[in-house]
């Protein structure tokens, strides 16, 4: 898919609009009060001090280039094939028709499905132990910075559980997993050293996740774009240990609505080096229901979203293309 060009007043627009920084080395009431206004005014906020070891996100991204790096007769061996979405793929995203400009790998993230991935790991590694073993630990971390942030974000939001949303990936049954995507460099032009941007390539469409939180972690290459609730694309840059934390569709019906899902693309030809980002999907066990908190609707206040299980919601949203507004499928249009 390839867009035009943005004019310079849209582009000029963009680049004044600041992506929220939140650092983690402040105190709880400081970091509640920031996130929240973050989740409201953007679905979206960066981590820094975050106290990830960098060893540990390293590694995981060695091992990671060690297998996109490899032939492409060999990546496949690792190829998911359906009804599982497990395992390799290159350029298809979803059952629908959509495509990207990408390959990708994706796991399960509980350490007990991790188990059921060892056929892959002897596929995508010469030496499978290290694989996994960095796969488990890296998951291991973002896993618990995910639940610390989730456990803020519910005390800020004045909820007498503070464990009301980490729970759900908690769970022994959480049905989270891990996406390692990859994005080939593209070819530069002859008068510069920068690839041609006359015409933007889109590396993965536009969409909002279906899960509760995002937490992603990508190498300094540009390309990541969220949109503001008026249509505007920022471009999101990040430093190779910064986090970037996405809201889900299922914490928008938890909250309802008042924290709202972010829409996100990734462009394709905004580097000669290839981008590698890594995604920690948070999400609830398959037979948890979702449905807007009781504290969270004030009094004279709408329910905006009716009762679903997480497989209800994940079966519905990847009945649909991308960039659906799968989110309105399960809105009270009565209020009731």
């Amino acid at each position: 898919m390839v867009l035009s060009s943005p004019s310079p007043l849209r582009t000029k627009k963009t680049q004044a609009i600041g992506i929220p920084i939140i650092d983690l080395s402040l105190d709880t009431t400081t970091l509640s009060h920031r996130i929240i206004t973050a989740c409201q005014d953007y679905g979206f906020f960066k981590v820094v001090n975050h106290g990830v070891p960098i060893e540990i996100i390293s590694k995981m991204e060695e091992v990671a280039n060690g297998f996109f790096f490899k032939p492409a007769s060999e990546k496949l061996k690792a190829k998911s094939n359906p009804p599982s979405p497990f395992g390799y793929g290159c350029r298809s995203i979803g059952f629908n028709g959509d495509v990207g400009e990408l390959e990708y790998l994706l796991l399960q993230a509980n350490p007990d499905q991790l188990l059921l991935h060892s056929d892959i790991f002897n596929v995508v590694s010469d030496q499978p132990t290290d694989f996994s073993c960095a796969v488990e630990d890296y998951i291991h971390v973002v896993k618990g910075l995910t639940s610390g942030l989730l456990e803020i974000l519910a005390l800020g939001l004045s909820l007498t559980d503070t464990n009301i949303f980490s729970r759900f990936i908690e769970d022994v049954d959480s049905d989270s997993c891990f996406r390692i995507n990859h994005y080939p460099g593209v070819k530069t032009t002859h008068e510069s050293n920068k690839p041609s941007q006359s015409h933007q390539r889109i590396g993965f469409g536009e969409h909002s996740d279906p899960q509760i939180f995002t937490i992603l972690r990508s190498n300094d290459v540009p390309g990541l774009q969220i949109s503001t609730v008026d249509g505007l694309w920022i471009p999101v840059n990040v430093e190779p240990t910064d986090f970037c934390v996405f809201v889900g569709d299922a914490l928008e019906v938890l909250t309802n609505g008042r924290l709202k899902s972010v829409r996100h693309r990734v462009m394709a030809n905004m580097s000669s080096r290839s981008r590698l980002s890594m995604m920690y999907f948070a999400a609830p066990a398959m037979n948890e229901w979702i449905f807007p908190i009781p504290q969270m609707i004030s009094p004279g206040e709408q329910r905006l979203y009716k009762s679903f299980t997480w497989n209800e919601y994940k079966k519905a949203a990847y009945s649909l293309r991308l960039g659906d507004q799968r989110i309105d499928l399960f809105k009270c249009h009565s209020g009731l």
